[in-house]
């Protein structure tokens, strides 16, 4: 049996007819508080309380997904200023690094998922701020969202296409090894966000 080709090498076509655990297999994953912009590979992540934005430009055929998350404590003092733009920073960083490659932010579209309400030490509600939050942006920024998966008792696992703008969303029960893997994963995250980094966030 022939191997897969590299992503890279693979047309749009042939990887829109990919079975959706192959593209998984092909994909490039990002964590939670990551982002990648892309021209053909598809891009992948886990998400429980996270939001993750896909932004596409039709005419460049190029796109890219970020991972946030809006801790749940408010800001108190200037300390707090990273953690609560946390999820503006990334949405600001992915959409300059598309106009980096010659995208036109007037040109983008956009595709949400995630804010599952599932059982971490987070916070009551997060997911829902977080659902709230990216709808609120992208319609302040003037960025349509064409479709979207948010909120809900689940975790999901979400895969995106840059050459076409095609996004997969597979819902997974809060049980199972994945979600509960995504659980660790944003725990951690937000313990990493609560911490002082010595720097402010600059926005773009």
């Amino acid at each position: 049996m022939n191997a897969m080709p590299p992503p890279s090498s693979l047309t749009t076509e042939q990887l829109a007819t990919l079975p959706a655990k192959e593209l998984e297999r092909l994909a490039m994953n990002i964590n939670p508080g990551g982002w990648a912009v892309e021209k053909g590979r598809p891009i992948s992540t886990l998400l429980g309380s996270c939001v993750s934005v896909c932004l596409w430009d039709p005419r460049l055929k190029i796109g890219g997904m970020n991972h946030f998350l809006l801790p749940s404590r408010s800001a108190t003092n200037a300390d707090d200023h990273d953690v609560i733009l946390a999820g503006d920073y990334s949405m600001e960083v992915m959409v300059n690094a598309l106009m980096a490659k010659g995208a036109s932010k007037a040109r983008l579209v956009a595709k949400a998922f995630g804010g599952g309400t599932i059982v971490t030490s987070i916070g009551m509600a997060i997911g829902e701020r977080n659902a709230d939050f990216a709808k609120e942006w992208l319609e302040r920024e003037g960025i349509p969202l064409v479709a979207a998966d948010l909120l809900g008792a689940w975790s999901r696992k979400v895969i995106f296409l840059p050459g076409s703008g095609d996004a997969f969303c597979r819902r997974m029960p809060v049980t199972q090894a994945q979600a509960l893997q995504a659980v660790k994963e944003e725990k951690a995250y937000e313990q990493s966000l609560a911490k002082p980094s010595g720097k402010r966030v600059e926005l773009f």
